[in-house]
């Protein structure tokens, strides 16, 4: 299924609904009910967002209901990234991967997020 990163930032009134709710993010995520997309994890960050979630859906227009609805939720500006995992831009055409030196950033990764090469 395809992933997708959810950077979110905060506008007024999400602000102040998160001074009342320090759970509204969490909360907001459980009550989602977007038929073919979920959050996989959520991080609040330092820097020019304030949250990045993690996303599986079944396409682009589930991963849109699901930025929308925590947005309007949550009193957040989401800006929706398709990802993939670096191992398919290492691909040929015939879906091959070419042979890389094994820099895996973390042992025990699922699968398809390891870096090609890997054993790990």
């Amino acid at each position: 299924m395809p992933l997708y990163f959810l950077l979110g930032t905060l506008n007024e009134q999400g602000q102040g609904m998160l001074k009342d709710n320090p759970d509204l993010v969490i909360d907001a995520v459980r009550e989602c009910d977007c038929s073919g997309a979920e959050i996989m994890g959520q991080y609040a960050v330092l820097g020019k967002y304030d949250f990045v979630m993690l996303a599986e859906a079944d396409d682009n227009e589930s991963a849109a209901r699901l930025s929308l609805d925590l947005g309007v939720r949550v009193g957040l500006h989401v800006e929706t990234l398709p990802a993939m995992a670096i191992g398919v831009l290492n691909e040929d055409e015939s879906g091959e991967s070419a042979k890389t030196e094994d820099v895996s950033l973390a042992a025990g990764a699922p699968e398809d997020w390891r870096l090609p090469g890997s054993d790990a």
